[in-house]
């Protein structure tokens, strides 16, 4: 056994909550092992205990009054019994983790290279400057171009998938044998992914790294590890080599995760046929029919809308566009420093349709998004809402944003937080309020009860289902969605698209949604827009431009997209692939 990079036996991880004494059980029996060089994945959804796993392996619940039980033995250290000294020889040396969030990792204060030196300085009696010559031959070791320069940038002056390589840098930096890395690819673009995820497969390759992938990205996975450990609720359901487990899971739980993942192969799920005035006219009767649908059937709300709007079908004005951008113009700086975010892009969304728009990070969707509802004044071109020239924040235009958490006050209750919208239309009877958010509650699948509760009592999902009945709240026409599932593991993926959809066609509204995953745009849209250096290079419908590129640059993201087989991917990664 002594060969073993990994050795977990019987872990159990226990939280301590509320008053003394109280706990609750993250992992529960949970065993593994890992060889030098291996590659092995844990997935699972949020809350699924795979994070605590791997902080487990590194001794970071050490000091929080978390008690473990089992055993933990990483290159060779018992990590339970281990002194402090002893710990600090395994971070580091041994082991080193790479973490989701890198602005969260790095000192904003410090220059990059400088972050690294130190932290080869603290595990091997160097000089400074041997400290900043290694900073430098790690950094370029990870893909940084001219690295002796970028060394001495901070971090807010590096890209996300330079951040990112610069914290694979910081963890190379001692060379460890074993790469600890919990979600590092979860907000990155697709070929920024694609980048980062060669290079570990590379490493990996070149000094021997063993490698332990948490994420809850079953696609990423598949591209990166030998083997696959699937957690529910603190428990190892499933484990088993890669190219097994996705061809034929064993647990129901694993099975039902492989079939929430968004694919490109997938056929698209039938969109519900509906006249575009109908549409207008659902969206107008806003929540008061989705309320009673929620009690009564979907199937309900969405005859009676048709109903209601049958004598105006092809009145004047039916075909108006909910939104139309003509010549959308954005920069930002000055002089020298003026970039163009968005250069004259020009689109028109219908009721009850969804437009995609996809792109690279720094390609101006969410630049455009921001246009489409006032928040950003255009530097040049027109917003159009229902025909009208748009000035300032239209009336029924709302926004979905990616991170609920930082859209949400968390000192208010999330009952008020979706009152808010009301109130500032004019509604002053607290009761009809109480109500009405009660409804929205419940139609996005909460609970009434849930009005006195603050944001960190839900779950992500839970969160965005708030961020969504706010949005639902002042019967909008255009919903706007920037990156609303990106940080969703892939269930809760599903369901809130799931649900968006579902609102869309019985209330008619237009959504767009923005996202750098092609197969849940896929999944979500009717037509698809294509954003490259602030312009739309290819639209179209969604199965024409996915299954016939005409781009190139679309060829490439959809080239980049995570495969559920392990051989294609192996035989995909000999292609070669931008600089992020």
């Amino acid at each position: 056994m002594s060969d073993l990079l990994v050795d977990v036996r019987d872990l159990v991880v226990d939280f301590p909550v509320g008053g003394p004494g109280a706990y609750v059980r993250a992992v529960d029996g949970v065993s593994f092992t890992m060889g030098p060089g291996h590659a092995l994945g844990i997935v699972g959804e949020s809350g699924s205990g795979k994070s605590t796993v791997a902080a487990a392996l590194m001794g970071l619940h050490r000091g929080t009054g978390t008690r473990l039980g089992g055993t933990v033995r990483v290159g060779g250290t018992d990590v339970g019994g281990a002194s402090a000294a002893e710990l600090r020889r395994l971070r580091g040396a041994a082991a080193a983790m790479v973490f989701q969030d890198p602005l969260s990792s790095l000192d904003p204060y410090y220059a990059v290279g400088d972050q690294i030196a130190e932290v080869y300085r603290v595990h091997a009696a160097v000089s400074r400057r041997a400290a900043r010559a290694r900073a430098v031959t790690v950094l370029d070791r990870v893909g940084i171009p001219d690295a002796v320069r970028r060394s001495r940038a901070r971090p807010h002056e590096f890209s996300g998938g330079m951040r990112q390589r610069a914290l694979i840098a910081m963890a190379l930096a001692c060379e460890p044998r074993l790469l600890i890395a919990d979600e590092p690819t979860t907000a990155l673009d697709v070929t920024v992914q694609a980048q980062i995820l060669d290079l570990l497969h590379g490493l990996r390759r070149e000094e021997g790294l063993g490698l332990l992938l948490v994420t809850h990205d079953v696609g990423v996975a598949a591209e990166s590890v030998d083997e696959l450990l699937v957690m529910r609720d603190g428990h190892a359901v499933e484990r088993g080599p890669v190219a097994e487990v996705l061809a034929g899971p064993a647990d129901p739980y694993t099975r039902a995760l492989l079939a929430a993942v968004p694919r490109l192969d997938a056929p698209r799920k039938p969109r519900p046929a509906r006249e575009t005035a109908a549409g207008t006219a659902a969206a107008s009767a806003g929540l008061s029919g989705a309320a009673s649908g929620a009690a009564g059937g979907a199937s309900g709300v969405a005859s009676g809308a048709a109903g209601g709007a049958s004598g105006a079908a092809g009145g004047p004005g039916a075909d108006v566009p909910v939104v139309e951008a003509l010549g959308l113009r954005r920069e930002f700086g000055r002089g020298k420093r003026r970039v163009t975010a968005v250069g004259g892009v020009s689109l028109a969304v219908r009721a009850g349709e969804t437009l995609g728009v996809v792109g690279e990070s720094g390609s101006g969707k969410s630049t455009l998004g921001r246009m489409l509802v006032g928040l950003l004044e255009p530097s040049s071109g027109q917003v159009r809402h229902a025909g009208d020239e748009a000035r300032g924040i239209p009336a029924g235009v709302q926004m979905v944003f990616q991170d609920p958490v930082s859209s949400l006050n968390p000192r208010r209750s999330v009952g008020e937080s979706i009152a808010d919208p009301l109130r500032a239309a004019g509604e002053r009877d607290e009761a009809a309020v109480r109500d009405r958010v009660g409804a929205l509650l419940e139609r996005v699948g909460l609970e009434r009860g849930h009005y006195d509760r603050y944001p960190h009592e839900f779950s992500g999902g839970q969160r965005q289902r708030v961020g969504i009945a706010r949005a639902l709240a002042p019967r909008p026409r255009l919903i706007v969605c920037d990156e609303p599932v990106s940080a969703l593991d892939v269930t809760t993926q599903a369901q809130v698209t799931a649900l968006l959809a579902e609102l869309q066609q019985e209330l008619g509204i237009a959504l767009v949604f923005i996202a750098h995953d092609l197969a849940v745009v896929r999944q979500v849209s009717d037509r698809v827009a294509v954003m490259r250096g602030g312009e739309i290079v290819e639209e179209g419908p969604v199965d024409e431009v996915y299954e016939r590129p005409a781009h190139p640059y679309t060829r490439q993201l959809l080239d980049a997209v995570p495969l559920l087989d392990p051989e294609l991917a192996a035989a995909r990664r000999h292609r070669a692939v931008g600089p992020s």
